[in-house]
């Protein structure tokens, strides 16, 4: 996938994975405000996501795509749910999306997974 740039303001979970900084954001894909996208990416101005997926098949021991998305999904949502590091409820951001993934049902209430590269542009 070429590289997407989006930028928002929403709730942000940032939490530790590993060595990595994540945060995790939502997305609507129409006008209902569903949270539909999970938008899971590193925190660093080096990466481009794909530590996630790495990981996903190391720790996670997932080698489908499928599942990979899953586990990295399962991450994320753990993380908001125990209010992981930060939780800034009305973040700007910038993500760069190097990974959009349709999940083949719906998991953790998301139909998409995207990955990549986000700034914290204000909390």
């Amino acid at each position: 996938m070429p590289l997407t740039e989006l930028t928002a303001t929403s709730r942000v979970t940032v939490f530790p994975l590993e060595d990595l900084s994540v945060a995790y954001t939502t997305q609507s894909s129409d006008q209902r405000g569903l949270g539909d996208i999970g938008l899971v990416a590193v925190v660093d101005a080096h990466s481009d996501g794909d530590e996630l997926w790495q990981l996903a098949r190391e720790l996670g021991g997932r080698t489908g795509y499928q599942d990979q998305a899953r586990w990295i999904l399962t991450q994320a949502s753990r993380a908001r749910m125990v209010n992981a590091y930060a939780s800034l409820p009305d973040a700007i951001w910038k993500a760069y999306i190097r990974r959009r993934l349709v999940l083949d049902a719906l998991f953790a209430n998301h139909d998409v997974l995207m990955t990549g590269r986000i700034v914290l542009v204000a909390p």
